[in-house]
């Protein structure tokens, strides 16, 4: 609008001059377009003044903002992480076959039911190698009952050959093929000589095999694995997996011979508790108390085991009540020892899953949803 009415001021004061044989036209003409000029940069100094009151609106948007994250971050206690740098993941516990049968209480059902799958009972059965997988969440006794088969006096007469891989994340198989070679596993990483010093090491015997903790479902990592532990295995041999994942089973093909390892009872569940809180099994005056702070456990037996063990040295009725109408997920062993194993199970979800997870998470127990 300013630069028009310029323009229109320089053109009339350039007629009227060449009308009148102004000999300063050239002077008007300046003249005109000086003071056009001039008004434009007024307007250009308010568009910026308008554009700075813009910039500055908007920094003091953002740092409410951020002072409304930052408040959040207290009051949720989340970590401050840098960019880019990944979460520390909880450690990945190790496991061996060796059990503490003391500290056992029920899965007596699934034992037998395991066992009877490992010798073979039918004829048909002999004839193959079977792989067996324990399916269940973390904590709930998959490795323990595979303890339990594995030391069992009939499983050690059965099979010539009985090898234990802690297999876990990732699935690493020039370690798992050395594992089951044992003193005779070379020192080269080569595949193929890896491979057929494997082959060697189990050539004619019925092996048991033991993958515990396995997560990788890729079918080429378990196929170029398990083709020559069939070939070279006798007849009879058997391959025991456990897992978290039934994704791992059907990748396997062998949803059929599956276990699925449910929650143990509140009983067994109160036998663990009372075995790890009172070791001279004098319960007393906590009996009651335990059945209900056992209830937490929600039937997983490292809860159970974990609490007894934080209960041992509490004497005073007031602390068994603190620990009893807590939160469990407040208490610090517990946190450590229970949910920092099943934060695995976390990690190894999808991202959008997890976004999904998280979404819900903010949601307060037995929330309505509407």
């Amino acid at each position: 609008m300013c630069w028009m009415s310029g323009t229109q001021t320089f053109s009339n004061n350039r007629l009227r001059s060449k009308k009148e044989g102004d000999p300063n036209a050239l002077v008007t003409k300046k003249k005109v377009r000086f003071s056009s000029l001039s008004s434009c940069f007024c307007f250009g100094k308010a568009s910026r003044v308008i554009l700075h009151r813009d910039i500055a609106l908007k920094i003091k948007y953002l740092n409410d903002k951020l002072t409304e994250i930052y408040e959040e971050r207290k009051k949720y206690q989340f970590l401050l992480k840098e960019l880019g740098v990944q979460p520390q993941q909880p450690q990945r516990p190790q496991t061996a076959p060796y059990v503490n049968m003391s500290e056992i209480f029920g899965r007596e059902k699934e034992q037998d039911i395991l066992i009877t799958k490992l010798l073979g009972d039918s004829s048909e059965e002999e004839k193959r190698h079977l792989i067996i997988p324990i399916v269940g969440m973390g904590g709930i006794g998959k490795t323990t009952l595979t303890q339990l088969a594995y030391n069992d006096d009939r499983v050690k007469t059965h099979f010539h050959m009985r090898q234990w891989v802690c297999v876990s994340d990732p699935f690493d198989e020039i370690k798992i093929a050395k594992a089951i070679s044992g003193d005779d596993a070379p020192n080269s990483n080569e595949w193929g000589e890896v491979l057929q010093s494997m082959s060697r090491s189990i050539q004619g015997k019925r092996f048991l095999l033991v993958l515990d903790d396995v997560w990788t479902n890729d079918p080429k990592k378990w196929e170029q694995l398990k083709v020559p532990l069939i070939q070279s295995g006798a007849k009879g041999s058997r391959i025991l997996v456990t897992t978290r994942k039934l994704e791992v089973a059907n990748m396997m093909r062998a949803t059929r011979n599956m276990i699925n390892l449910q929650e143990l009872s509140d009983e067994y569940c109160l036998s663990i508790f009372n075995h790890m809180a009172f070791p001279d099994g004098d319960v007393q005056e906590f009996g009651d108390i335990s059945k209900e702070i056992v209830k937490k456990c929600k039937g997983l037996p490292l809860a159970a085991k974990t609490l007894g063990s934080l209960m041992q040295n509490k004497t005073k009725m007031g602390e068994w009540k603190e620990v009893l109408n807590s939160k469990i997920w407040d208490l610090e062993k517990v946190e450590q020892e229970v949910f920092q194993p099943l934060f695995l199970s976390y990690y190894d979800l999808s991202p959008t899953i997890k976004s999904c997870l998280l979404y819900c998470a903010i949601f307060p127990k037995d929330h309505m949803f509407r």
